[in-house]
């Protein structure tokens, strides 16, 4: 957890739209929405650059300053990615109270794959949860959490009982145990095809044999016994 907060900067915003929102996307601008409690949810614009640094920081709680008022917590309330391209399409925060609890999504970071025996012996490491969910204070929302796989053998499965929690962190699951972080399965075997071109080929040259019509020997037979008549005549 860090000791002090990102401020992200932004600009409220007057114009509304599917029309605004491309162009300010066009010029560098993510759209965005506050909400703060009973309060009125106010829309703002926010450098993608600016909002971006933050985000790749990994806190989940950071000051927004909006049009150079005074700064208020907030949270990620949610993100829209463009589908293709990845890049922030819109942001809604969620401003704080420092001294009631939340829920935040917190990402599940693993730590050890390559000193694991079971991936030693050329098993898969799969991460399965990347994110969990908890409830703290604003201010003790780690950042991530760290799982532990170093200890890992081959058909292992690690589950959210065994990452360890700071403390005055909940988390929002009923069964720890039904949780799966990670699992090391076997080697996987590639099966080497059977070879097939003899056959394919084999398919084409009967395919481009067009098969002769019934009676069609017969009456080239027959045609040309009559030319042979007609000679003689």
């Amino acid at each position: 957890m860090a000791a002090k907060r990102d401020t992200l900067k932004a600009a409220p915003r007057t114009e509304f739209g599917s029309r605004t929102s491309r162009r300010l996307r066009r010029d560098g601008f993510v759209p965005g929405v506050v909400y703060a409690g009973g309060s009125e949810a106010r829309a703002f614009q926010v450098s993608e650059r600016e909002v971006q640094h933050v985000l790749a920081g990994g806190a989940a709680l950071f000051d927004l300053d909006l049009d150079g008022s005074k700064a208020v917590p907030v949270v990620v309330k949610d993100q829209q990615l463009h589908p293709v391209r990845g890049s922030l399409e819109h942001i809604d925060l969620q401003e704080v109270k420092l001294d009631e609890a939340i829920q935040a999504e917190v990402a599940v970071e693993l730590e050890g794959g390559e000193n694991a025996p079971g991936v030693k012996a050329g098993g898969v490491l799969e991460h399965v949860t990347r994110e969990i969910t908890v409830e703290a204070l604003p201010t003790e929302i780690p950042e991530q959490v760290f799982a532990d796989v170093s200890e890992m053998e081959i058909n292992d499965t690690l589950t959210l009982s065994s990452v360890p929690i700071p403390d005055g962190v909940k988390l929002m699951a009923e069964d720890l145990d039904e949780i799966t972080i990670a699992t090391l399965s076997p080697p996987r075997v590639e099966e080497e095809p059977e070879p097939e071109v003899e056959e394919e080929a084999e398919l084409v040259g009967e395919e481009g044999e067009e098969p002769a019509a019934e009676g069609e020997g017969a009456e080239d037979e027959g045609g040309g016994g009559d030319s042979g008549d007609s000679d003689g005549e």
